[in-house]
């Protein structure tokens, strides 16, 4: 088996450094990961800018070495929600189908975990590691959603709360987001090494330029790639994988192009690119007359389901209330809500961004630091033909490839879920006490960079790219697995339904080639 890796292989010695580039404001985001300029160029089109490189890695690992790792399961509803609501499409697949593989794909990653979330899909057994305890803003939040009714239940994380196969239980260097130093986070590198272990050959810097089918344009024969010296090579196999995410896979399948497939290849229901979602950020944020302890631990350790399968619910606390909904629930989506544990300016960026000294700085960190709280939350952005993913034919990369233009735009159903959630974000903050300094609502709403949906998966071959095994329709032997088969993306972090995915399409593929 060969896997080609269009970016480097990062020394893991150099984490300490990449952490200090990210707690520096001389540093931009894409600078920790060496993104940016030509090879990583794109093009955002529609109603709202994309800011594509502030959260993706190219690189052995990708980007999960710079993501957060909140790895929550669906909904069971969220496979059905044109049966249930009229909205979307349904997925070909349901929760019973991806149930073993979350479970196996919660061992692979490493989760840690309380089963206390009254509103999460049906499990067997624990987590495989036990969750991290709620923090001191947790217990801040908890007074007010006691009174008002409000649900808080712990986060399942991709992190070491305990050694767990061969790595270090979290130590709390608080810079999860977007390095882990101690590698208690997982990064898909642990995956990449026990590979290499089984005999995998992983080749790096060798940009895949295109695929290239048979004659009969029934199989892909080769993977056409260029390599750090300017020349290109073809690897041939019996089949071939495309896990690029949902913004390169399709554009891939793209640039592929051929007589047989003039639109792209495996495009014959014009769907590859199409379909885009993202979830959208809803969050509020204040000051306390109190210390929260912000920043002291660097990734979420509590949130809220409650109002995921029902957005429109009211509530009826001891002593107090969050009202229903003026909107009907089917004129708004699921949400889950976000406790913060990193409210507030960091003070090391405060520090190194001021123009004080000395007594003078510590009595501005004094006034500025420590009594800040805020909730976040991500909302469900639906598939619509018109976010897409194509190719900016006037702009080109480092290979003289079109680069990826992001086509996006925010809808009313995803506007009203936002506000709502922001309605419940604020309510809460206000039942604490807390003077309210700042909302990002549907007008300074951004992406949580979750990238889905592109060659999404179906049983008809003129409305989707994949069969639910992955298996494109158009070529017998071209897989894809990742959120771009995603049918819609509902409002979960979705990198464990990417592993579970992944884990299932592997089986059957194995399978198959075993078989012939």
């Amino acid at each position: 088996m060969v896997v080609l890796e269009a970016g480097e292989r990062f020394d893991e010695g150099d984490r300490l450094e990449r952490q200090e580039r990210a707690i520096r404001p001389a540093h931009g985001p894409e600078s920790v990961w060496d993104m940016g300029g030509e090879r990583d160029a794109y093009s955002s089109a529609g109603e709202r800018h994309y800011p594509l490189n502030v959260a993706r890695v190219k690189g052995v690992g990708g980007s999960t070495l710079h993501w957060q790792g909140m790895v929550m399961r669906l909904h069971e509803s969220d496979f059905s929600r044109e049966s249930r609501e009229g909205v979307g499409r349904d997925w070909p697949i349901d929760y019973a189908d991806l149930r073993p593989y979350y479970a196996e794909a919660e061992e692979a990653l490493g989760v840690a975990g309380d089963a206390d979330n009254p509103f999460a899909p049906p499990r067997d057994g624990p987590f495989p590691m036990p969750g991290f305890p709620p923090s001191h803003s947790d217990s801040i939040f908890a007074e007010a959603c006691e009174r008002l009714g409000v649900t808080m239940h712990s986060v399942p994380n991709a992190r070491n709360s305990e050694p767990y196969d061969g790595d270090t239980a979290c130590v709390g260097y608080g810079t999860c987001r977007p390095v882990c130093p101690s590698g208690a986070k997982y990064d898909a590198t642990r995956h990449v090494a026990k590979a290499e272990d089984a005999g995998v050959r992983v080749v790096d810097r060798v940009p895949v330029q295109r695929l290239e089918h048979d004659a009969a344009g029934n199989r892909i024969e080769a993977a056409v790639y260029a390599t750090p010296d300017g020349e290109t090579h073809r690897q041939e196999a019996r089949a071939f994988v495309v896990a690029c995410g949902g913004v390169e896979t399709p554009r891939l399948l793209l640039l592929s192009r051929s007589e047989a497939y003039p639109d792209g290849l495996a495009n014959s229901s014009g769907a590859v690119g199409r379909y885009f979602m993202d979830h959208l950020f809803a969050g509020t944020g204040g000051v306390l007359d109190r210390r929260t302890r912000q920043k002291h631990v660097g990734f979420l350790t509590s949130e809220c389901h409650q109002f995921y399968d029902d957005p429109a619910a009211g509530t009826d606390g001891p002593n107090g209330s969050i009202p229903t909904a003026d909107a009907d629930a089917s004129e708004l989506g699921p949400f889950k809500l976000e406790f913060f544990n990193y409210a507030g300016p960091s003070p090391v960026e405060q520090a190194l961004g001021s123009e004080s000294w000395g007594d003078d700085l510590l009595d501005s960190l004094q006034e500025s630091y420590g009594n800040s709280i805020a909730m976040g939350g991500l909302v469900e952005q639906l598939p619509r033909a018109e976010h897409r993913v194509g190719l900016d034919t006037s702009t080109t990369d480092d290979h003289g490839n079109p680069v990826p233009e992001i086509n996006w735009s925010l809808d009313d159903r995803t506007r009203r879920t936002i506000e709502r959630a922001n309605v419940i974000q604020e309510r809460i903050l206000r039942e604490l006490g807390a003077e309210i300094t700042w909302q990002v609502g549907p007008e300074n709403t951004g992406p949580a960079y979750h990238h889905m949906g592109t060659t999404r998966m179906g049983t008809d071959p003129a409305e989707s790219v994949v069969t639910p095994a992955g298996r494109t329709h158009d070529l017998s032997n071209l897989w894809v697995a990742g959120s771009s088969t995603f049918v819609t993306g509902g409002a979960m972090n979705p990198t464990l339904t990417i592993a579970a995915l992944s884990l299932r399409t592997a089986e059957l593929l194995d399978e198959e080639l075993r078989q012939n």
